[in-house]
């Protein structure tokens, strides 16, 4: 049995807590509400974020930071993306020994456009930690909470760290893969949710399978461009925490990001769209750093870019539609291949 601190108490970080006490640990869950944290240790329940799930109860919750972090032996961080650098120098300011850390956030820093990994190990000295790895893969939390079958991968610079987190979670509904390309793992799972912003628009403008399948597919091609030029292996793309979860996400009507496109399809505006889902969708704030990522490492994302005017510049959907539906010619084995082109001219670098 060890202890493990799970701080963000949504549904994902719910449903984390719940494989890791299925698994004999028990569970500190850390909520900035102290109404939440008190329902989680109570009454066993979140009814906000998973309503109908009976949690176990070697799930504890918790609103005190210095009580979650107390004698843990690992850290699992499953806040929004904007939010995880402020978090982690609260963290920082309860730790006595390394520990070590796992996250499995979905994002992008805003403006810095580091990703989550990175921001750990700036926030975090070395002498408070003894490893970084990342849990991503397609996993709605609401059918994690079911025990429903779930595949996930966990990636790190440090291969022992990343089995010591599979055995941590792997059990015979969650199973886990390990993963040595953190930038490939982060990168996925972060931009994947641009392009179920973009099948959410699809759905919501009428569009059927066809439009769906090339949004995922040329999705899935413009993810991996970016991702070779940031140090990526481009067969990640086509593993749990690429194709995968772009399937789960783009497909699912459990996907806030799909539900928030759709909305946006049927005409509804972004500010009265993210009001009505009342949790972060990160599919947003992930398009508008991977646009500026994009421009400064003169990656051509044309569907990135295409979401990206609709969610800022107010372009109509339809419009950004027929804008890429319109653009030039394109061989696509010349364009699949300019990956792995840029993967090695990483490399070589």
């Amino acid at each position: 049995m060890k202890k493990i601190t799970v701080i963000g108490a949504g549904s994902w970080g719910t449903a984390l807590s719940m494989v890791l006490a299925d698994n004999g640990n028990t569970v500190s869950l850390w909520s900035h509400r102290e109404d939440q944290a008190e329902e989680i240790r109570t009454a066993h329940t979140n009814t906000r974020y998973l309503p109908g799930v009976l949690l176990p109860e070697s799930v504890i919750g918790t609103s005190s930071l210095e009580e979650a972090l107390k004698g843990t032996d690992a850290i699992m961080l499953v806040v929004p993306a904007k939010a995880l650098r402020e978090v982690l120098g609260h963290i920082r300011d309860y730790l006595t020994k390394p520990v070590l850390f796992v996250h499995g956030i979905k994002g992008i820093e805003p403006r810095t456009f580091k990703r989550m990994s990175e921001v750990i190990q700036e926030e975090i000295p070395e002498s408070l930690r003894t490893a970084v790895v990342v849990l991503s893969g397609p996993s709605h939390a609401e059918e994690v909470s079911l025990r429903h079958p779930t595949t996930v991968a966990v990636a790190s610079d440090d291969q022992e760290a990343a089995k010591k987190v599979q055995d941590l979670f792997f059990n015979h509904y969650f199973r886990v893969y390990t993963n040595e390309d953190v930038v490939g793992v982060e990168i996925g799972g972060a931009l994947k949710n641009i392009i179920a912003l973009g099948a959410g628009i699809s759905d919501g403008l009428g569009y059927g399978d066809n439009a769906k399948a090339a949004l995922i597919t040329r999705g899935l091609a413009e993810i991996s461009r970016l991702g070779a030029k940031l140090g990526a292996h481009p067969l990640t793309f086509i593993g749990l925490t690429g194709m995968g979860d772009l399937i789960v996400t783009c497909t699912s009507v459990h996907s806030r990001n799909w539900r928030a496109g759709n909305m946006l399809g049927k005409g509804k505006k972004l500010d009265d769209v993210l009001e009505h889902m009342g949790m972060i969708v990160e599919g947003v704030r992930t398009a508008e750093a991977a646009y500026a990522l994009a421009k400064k490492e003169h990656v051509e994302m044309p569907i990135t870019e295409a979401i990206y005017h609709v969610l800022f510049d107010g372009k109509h959907p339809k419009d950004a539609v027929d804008e890429l539906m319109g653009r030039d010619k394109k061989d696509e084995i010349a364009a699949l291949t300019e990956s792995l082109t840029d993967r090695m001219n990483h490399a070589d670098s």
